[in-house]
């Protein structure tokens, strides 16, 4: 029997999660409450000096990576492909994953290792602030057939899309090795702005798309039933996310949806990504498209209940035992 081995490439940043008291410091730094920000490693130093003495947690971030260790936490062989600065903060991020029981094919650079600011306030809303540093060095020349191994599923964040010979290279490379290949949208903005360009790809390379509501209006045109449609229809599996009204789901003629499960929302970070974990867990379990998607569900449900895109082994162990008695 093949054992089912998934392998994920995206932006290699470390997470630094803070909770933040009060929002005057979003307006002292000039955050936009709940903005994503790209920064230069200059102000990306100003706004951890502000947040010096807080308590911070860090972890091996970015969306791609984030799914991967979620499916490492369930049990899943996996592997994840990054560029990460030659420092300590890479060091932290090579050890993570190494920790996670995930295989480290990073590549290295001089540039600083790329770095997500969030700030969490106390209604949960995130304001991030992202540095990129090395992760966006990765190139289509780092890529080989080698690195794909004996992997059967390859999971990509549709943040790389910004580097689209790099994006088209690993996903060709994964096609020919007849890897499924999973896409999350990532970002509507980033939707927004390659929107011709990610709808050629999905035609051509993507058998599973994961998009939240505004991401799969922004692609369609559509609301969010008719936008699945227009996604299942370029590639073989397509699943929208609608937030608390959970998420629905399309292969062919087979469409179901899913509850989103009732949860003490502390952090919403991570959802996302971790939903898609629990989705791709069952596809690769053979489950059916409803079970799939209470996985993921499930997985997300959880992980906005604690600070950050990571949970501590105890509540993995309960969605293990939850899985197994779905």
């Amino acid at each position: 029997m093949v054992v089912p081995r998934v392998l994920g490439m995206g932006n290699a940043l470390l997470d630094m999660m803070t909770l933040i008291e009060d929002d005057q410091l979003l307006e002292s730094l000039q955050l936009p409450k709940g903005s994503m920000q790209l920064v230069d490693n200059e102000r990306s130093m100003v706004i951890r000096r502000f947040i010096d003495g807080m308590q911070v947690r860090m972890a091996s971030g970015g969306s791609a990576a984030n799914t991967i260790h979620g499916l490492a936490q369930l049990g899943i062989e996996t592997g994840f492909i990054g560029k990460i600065g030659n420092d300590d903060h890479g060091r932290f991020f090579r050890e993570d994953l190494i920790k996670s029981r995930i295989n480290p094919l990073l590549f290295s650079s001089e540039t600083p290792t790329g770095m997500a600011l969030a700030l969490v306030s106390r209604d949960s809303e995130r304001t991030f602030a992202t540095y990129l540093g090395a992760a966006i060095e990765l190139s289509e020349k780092d890529i080989t057939p080698e690195l794909f191994g004996d992997y059967s599923l390859f999971h990509i964040e549709g943040y790389l899309v910004q580097t689209p010979s790099l994006f088209e290279t690993a996903l060709r490379m994964a096609s020919e090795k007849g890897m499924i290949t999973s896409l999350d949208l990532a970002s509507f903005n980033v939707v927004e702005q390659h929107r011709d360009y990610l709808l050629d790809i999905l035609g051509r390379y993507i058998d599973v798309v994961f998009a939240n509501e505004e991401e799969a209006k922004t692609i369609s045109g559509r609301e969010p039933e008719d936008a699945l449609q227009f996604l299942a229809d370029l590639c073989d599996t397509a699943v929208v996310k609608v937030g608390s009204k959970g998420s629905m789901f399309r292969r062919k003629q087979e469409m179901s949806r899913a509850e989103a499960v009732p949860a003490r929302c502390i952090d919403t970070t991570g959802a996302g990504d971790l939903y898609a974990a629990g989705f791709l867990y069952g596809m690769i379990n053979g489950y059916n498209l409803h079970r799939c998607g209470a996985i993921g569900s499930l997985v997300s449900g959880k992980v906005i209940e604690v600070v950050g895109p990571k949970m501590e082994s105890e509540h993995w162990e309960e969605i293990r035992h939850q899985i197994g008695s779905m």
